[in-house]
């Protein structure tokens, strides 16, 4: 298939793909202002978006019924879901109102979340093709244009209301594009006659990975512009460039993992992006000035932009066919753990130790993957 047609096949889950990069990138971005808005520092802003993981995992154990009552409605409402919920953050400055805010963009990204991975997974294997990494590289550019603009936006003097407004606006716009003729996804729900195949350990493995990889990754796109403003005394502008850097980074290596996916062994890759992904972090954490955080995030991104996509493709790999959404769909669950417990974590770290001493505890985490990548590669069948 020409890669035309690979991205006309896959628009719909690539456009989801895009929104949550889009907002996540804006919200990365925007977090300084929020912080002000607020008044808060590190570690209670850590807490107060800690219902933001609460309400998404939430989301993800009802995504499985949510996905087969709409059918190829549910990815669309979704992804229109949380476009609004993030454009709802901006506006509330009250401390008990912003975690509300906050728990209905994590919920809505929860459900949108499960949706386009076990989408990508059908679409992979139903024409034999590579698309994980391409998704994740959409994401990533996404991200990164929203941290841009919303850097813009802030140098404008936009706060964070207008801000987040519009960009929400912009996330309904990639929701349009979510809509197929043919969106179903099949076998999200476990058969209540007893049929069901167990999921075994492939998608609590493949799922811990991805849980760390989106610990470490996450933690980083949402931390980083405050850690370039606050810790290194860089410009508004400045710190939305680290995200930013980071995303893109991050885009463009998936995009150059698209091409290796087959063509490597996926757990040689696994290894080798946790090594360099650590090396990344810890220059980030000892940098002097913003450009040296920039090398570090750029070092970073190229490490980290390879586990999550090559994690979940084994997980649809490894998988029996009748069982492979579920399975996916458990993965998720696990793995975007980290997506959301990583920021508020890394916050908690940050108030008490400092912003070095968080992504010098990034750089440590990922080394974990050394461990469950054998085990995985050992679930073969």
């Amino acid at each position: 298939m020409s890669p035309l047609a690979t991205l006309t096949h896959a628009r719909p889950a690539l456009a989801a793909f895009g929104a949550m990069g889009v907002l996540w990138g804006t919200f990365a971005a925007a977090l300084p202002d929020l912080k002000a808005m607020l008044g808060v520092d590190e570690a209670q802003l850590g807490l107060l978006i800690f219902f933001t993981p609460i309400a998404a995992i939430s989301a993800m154990l009802v995504a499985p019924a949510f996905g087969a009552a709409l059918g190829r409605a549910a990815l669309p409402l979704a992804t229109a879901l949380m476009a609004v919920g993030f454009a709802l953050p901006g506006h509330a400055p009250v401390l008990w109102l912003f975690p509300l805010a906050m728990a209905c963009a994590g919920a809505a990204t929860g459900l949108t979340d499960v949706l386009m991975n076990a989408r990508v997974a059908a679409m992979e294997n139903d024409r034999g093709l590579h698309l994980m990494n391409l998704a994740h590289a959409v994401y990533s550019f996404g991200y990164a244009g929203g941290a841009i603009l919303t850097g813009l936006m802030r140098g404008a003097g936009w706060g964070p209301g207008w801000v987040m407004g519009t960009m929400g606006l912009l996330g309904l716009a990639f929701a349009l594009l979510t809509v197929e003729r043919d969106g179903r996804i099949e076998g999200l729900r476990k058969p209540k006659d007893g049929s069901a195949l167990p999921l075994g350990l492939v998608p609590v493995l493949g799922g811990g990975i991805v849980l760390i990889a989106f610990m470490t990754e996450n933690a980083a796109e949402n931390w980083s512009a405050l850690h370039i403003e606050k810790t290194l005394g860089g410009s508004p502008e400045e710190g939305a460039l680290g995200p930013a850097m980071l995303a893109l980074t991050m885009g463009f290596a998936r995009l150059g993992g698209q091409w290796l996916a087959g063509r490597v062994n996926p757990y040689t890759l696994l290894r080798l992006g946790a090594v360099v992904a650590a090396i990344g972090a810890a220059i980030a954490s000892q940098a002097g000035s913003p450009l040296g955080a920039y090398l570090g995030f750029f070092v970073m991104g190229i490490g980290a932009s390879v586990l999550a996509p090559t994690a979940f493709s084994l997980v649809g790999q490894l998988s029996r066919p009748e069982a492979r959404a579920r399975a996916v769909v458990r993965a998720t669950q696990l793995g975007y753990m980290g997506y959301f417990f990583g920021p508020p974590l890394l916050g908690l770290i940050a108030g008490s130790f400092g912003l070095r001493a968080a992504f010098l505890w990034a750089a440590c985490l990922v080394g974990v993957i050394f461990l469950l990548a054998p085990l995985l590669a050992r679930q073969r069948t």
